[in-house]
């Protein structure tokens, strides 16, 4: 990882801050010059100072330190905190050089089970932060927080709004589910809805999610990686992006959102990008993101650790039988923590085994009022395929 990090000039980030005993700047270990070592570290921040193939958002690679400034001022809280900030990754020669490093060290650091928080940079950095995944042959489950669908393909370079097509189209492919979340219909062309459809992946409208954000939740839990676009945020609570939109998540959404990524035991990177600081206003933006990785931090510490799940005397287990389904729906419901899972029957050799899919009480109320739930019907679609 050394190659491709640069250390944190401190006196750059603490400076103008009065740092007491209780902040978090003060328990962060921080790469100064050699790279401590990851073992009995929980989380790392990495920044990555690219934006070269950002679309009309350029300024948005100097979002990295900027974040630091007010991260480093928030309350420790009482977690107890092993958290390291390995510096910036640079811009490589091209900008593939900077997937690649991005890739390296996420993957180095989930090889050590320590979570990446990848603060960008601009959003095509999401391609590296899958590689890291693909290149260690790992199957993922990537969500993506974005007011777009970033799926558009170019005939010129993979960039911050077609980074998604190379993801889904690379061969070999590690990727089994990909979920949008807060999309807004009026930035999202059909033929992008459409090609989620095609593949059996999730997909979640703005308006959908605020009227029950508890559904947030099921998602990450099945994520390996989360990507956060800045972009998604409305204006009126995040407006340092060079276009932003008077709709969008609300900043406490926002943070929901970072802490459910945080609490679920399967994410082991989150990405935070586009957030640049030349339109930002008092800082409104830059407090906004710090808070959301602190909501993260916040999460990972309330960890359950139930993940991989096991149906066993922890589980209050149920069966459902549809009218018009072959199939006896069985959920199980967590004694610990009270999270509900579905079990997906898969043959083989002759055997039925179960595939155990993160679900909501919404998803068993409606079973149990004769409805397949649709994430049971996408997982068998996804299971078909494989």
């Amino acid at each position: 990882m050394e190659d491709f990090l640069t250390p944190i000039d401190k006196t750059k980030i603490t400076r103008f801050l009065d740092l007491q005993e209780n902040h978090l700047g003060k328990h962060i270990a921080i790469n100064t010059g050699d790279v401590p070592d990851l073992n009995g570290l929980d989380l790392c921040i990495v920044g990555v100072c690219e934006d070269r193939a950002v679309v009309n958002n350029e300024g948005c690679a100097l979002g990295p330190d900027a974040i630091r400034r007010s991260l480093y001022a928030l309350d420790k809280s009482d977690f107890p905190l092993r958290l390291l900030d390995l510096g910036n990754i640079m811009p490589g020669a091209q900008v593939s050089d900077t997937y690649e490093a991005v890739a390296q060290v996420v993957r180095e650091l989930v090889e050590n089970d320590v979570v990446a928080i990848v603060i960008g940079g601009s959003h095509d950095l999401t391609y590296g932060q899958y590689r890291a995944y693909a290149s260690a042959g790992t199957v993922i489950n990537l969500t993506v927080v974005d007011e777009s669908i970033d799926v558009y393909k170019k005939k010129e370079r993979l960039d911050s709004k077609s980074f998604l097509y190379d993801i889904f189209t690379e061969s070999p492919n590690f990727l089994f589910n990909f979920s949008q979340l807060a999309y807004q219909s009026y930035f999202v062309a059909p033929r992008d809805i459409a090609i989620l459809e095609k593949l059996n992946f999730d997909f979640y409208r703005l308006g959908q999610i605020r009227e029950n954000m508890e559904e947030v939740e099921p998602v990450m839990r099945d994520s390996s990686a989360v990507s956060f676009d800045i972009s998604g945020i409305r204006q009126s609570d995040a407006p340092a992006v060079q276009h932003p939109t008077p709709n969008g998540l609300f900043g406490e959404e926002a943070c929901k959102i970072a802490r459910y990524a945080g609490i679920s035991d399967k994410v082991t990177s989150f990405g935070l990008y586009e957030l640049n600081p030349k339109f930002d206003d008092r800082n409104q933006t830059v407090n906004l993101a710090a808070q959301m990785i602190w909501y993260f931090i916040e999460g990972f510490y309330s960890r359950k650790n139930e993940f991989p799940v096991k149906a066993d005397e922890s589980f209050l287990q149920y069966a459902v039988q549809l009218d018009a389904y072959e199939h006896e729906l069985r959920f199980l419901k967590s004694r610990k923590s009270g999270r509900w899972w579905m079990q997906i029957p898969r043959g083989s050799n002759g055997h039925t085994e179960y595939l155990l899919v993160p679900c909501s009480y919404a998803d068993y109320e409606g079973a149990c009022n004769n409805e397949v739930p649709d994430r049971w019907l996408k997982a068998m679609a996804k299971l078909e395929e494989v």
